[in-house]
């Protein structure tokens, strides 16, 4: 391996004579030149993988052939080194895009440390957290197989987003153990939800789910005094919010960040309405017949939110004044910013976001989406790209001057699927890939969750004889006369409304301006 090129440009070259040795003890190639002039003549006739420059030269300046340097090779690290502590000194240089700053007496270690930070950080790091994952491996197995309660599995997926985010800022071979490990963990979710789903339904003894996280993280808020926005971006995973939240830490203190448990299916129509009415899909259906919709309706599943919001404060006599704000698209953001100030008045302000839901069937339907997205790294990507740029990014910078305080989640969460099962249902059966809900379904049932009694369970039954059937891991559905089309379409599609750990455990977090 050839050895990594250090331009040094320092007026007193000699005196760190060394300084150099010491260097080139550990492999490096240092060139060295008195002032800033020779520096830019160097750099024209020989490529760096680095320089370190000292700013007090006669000539041009420290800070003058910074500028010429970042002109000519913008992507070489510059070490600036001085004798000045004097703050804009230091301003100016940081200003100038160095890559580090040190000042005057400088020791050996100082410098190797500099440059290894510089040149090697990226396959230190790499080094370290592959040995460190390795060493985890086991452990994290260990855990999924003795995962008894929800706090477990609430911990595991939190360990593995992390290791995935981890592992996905460095180059190491270690993504598909990762891969494998995260599909171990949702075999063994899907066992650990077929147990318990019944119970968690139909007794006292549950995790926080769907229809009470309106009760449980919103009302205590509103009920202390505080002007309350609930923001619910659909498709929403743990994950994404871990790559959005370094965006929104100047702006808020995470004041609670945690995981509830969403209810089956995973899909909008049955999660995001039980959300805002605080009541499972059946007692909807039963108490507000009007405000349901059913799987074979043609009318929009999800258009009567607000008034479910409004039967909440009803039932339990709670007066506050909320606003409810959909926005689709760009146009409906923009209107929202600009309206803005009209939600002074409220003290609860309820906003769907649907990018990434739309990102999700765009993700299906369209071949150049699939291409950019066709990894959760990819997926996350889009998704950090599109909140950077987004009006909703603007609207969390408005709740934050007004000092409101957000409770932030979502819906549902959704997987990448890649193996195709077989079902058949007649012409009234639904069209989620996830979950299908019907009254003649054929299936094998070692590959599903079923339930054939879905009002005990919390879920309306169109038919008297209706049962509900569920994907695990990363299955979807496929209808074998069109077996072929649908696994070559949707394989490695992102869908919803089944059982993992993506889908089912979702972000829950309360933010608190700063």
């Amino acid at each position: 391996m050839s050895k990594q090129q250090i331009l040094w440009a320092d007026d007193e070259i000699d005196l760190l004579k060394p300084h150099i040795l010491f260097l080139q003890n550990k492999g490096y190639e240092v060139t060295t030149v008195t002032n800033g002039r020779d520096a830019l003549d160097a750099m024209a006739t020989q490529n760096f993988n680095l320089i370190i420059l000292d700013e007090n030269m006669p000539g041009i300046s420290g800070l003058e052939a910074l500028q010429q340097i970042k002109i000519q090779q913008p992507n070489v690290p510059v070490i600036m080194i001085t004798k000045s502590e004097e703050e804009n000194i230091m301003n100016q240089a940081i200003g100038g895009e160095i890559a580090d700053y040190l000042i005057k007496p400088v020791n050996p270690m100082q410098i190797l440390s500099s440059i290894k930070k510089n040149l090697h950080s990226e396959a230190l790091v790499t080094q370290k957290v592959t040995i460190d994952y390795q060493q985890q491996f086991m452990n994290i197995s260990q855990r999924i197989n003795s995962a008894s309660t929800i706090e477990d599995w609430y911990d595991i997926y939190s360990t593995l987003v992390r290791w995935e985010l981890t592992l996905s800022n460095t180059e190491t071979n270690m993504d598909e153990m990762l891969r494998m490990q995260k599909s171990e963990a949702n075999a063994a979710f899907a066992k650990f939800v077929k147990r318990n789903y019944e119970q968690w339904i139909t007794t006292d003894n549950h995790p926080v789910m769907s229809h009470q996280v309106f009760k449980s993280a919103v009302v205590p808020l509103l009920n202390e005094g505080h002007k309350v926005c609930f923001i619910v971006i659909d498709n929403f995973r743990f994950d994404q919010w871990r790559i959005i939240s370094p965006m929104l830490s100047d702006l808020f203190n995470v004041e609670s960040e945690q995981l509830y448990t969403t209810i089956l299916p995973t899909a909008t129509q049955y999660a995001r309405n039980a959300i805002f009415s605080g009541l499972l899909p059946v007692d909807i259906e039963k108490m507000f017949p009007d405000l349901w919709v059913d799987e074979d309706e043609d009318e929009g599943k999800n258009l009567n939110e607000a008034p479910l919001i409004q039967t909440f404060l009803d039932r339990y006599r709670l007066r506050y004044r909320f606003s409810y704000n959909k926005v689709n698209d760009s146009t409906g953001g923009d209107k929202l910013i600009q309206n803005f100030a009209s939600l002074d008045s409220y003290d609860l302000n309820v906003m769907v976001f649907n990018f990434i839901d739309m990102l999700s069937h765009a993700r299906t339907e369209s071949k150049m989406i699939r291409e950019l997205a066709n990894t959760d790294l990819a997926y996350r990507s889009i998704t950090e790209s599109w909140f950077r740029n987004s009006y909703a990014y603007e609207v969390f910078k408005l709740i934050a001057e007004r000092g409101w305080k957000i409770v932030l989640t979502t819906d549902h969460g959704t997987i990448q699927t890649n193996n195709a099962v077989k079902v058949i249902g007649d012409r009234n059966t639904n069209t989620n890939l996830r979950y299908k809900v019907g009254k003649n379904l054929s299936y094998n049932n070692k590959q599903v969750y079923e339930i054939r009694n879905p009002k005990k369970l919390g879920l309306p039954s169109p038919n008297v004889s209706s049962a509900y059937i569920f994907c695990m891991n990363n299955d979807f559905f496929a209808y074998p006369n069109n077996y072929n089309y649908y696994v070559q379409y949707y394989t490695g599609t992102f869908q919803h409304g089944g059982i993992s750990m993506e889908e089912m455990l979702a972000p829950l977090i309360t933010l608190t301006p700063k």
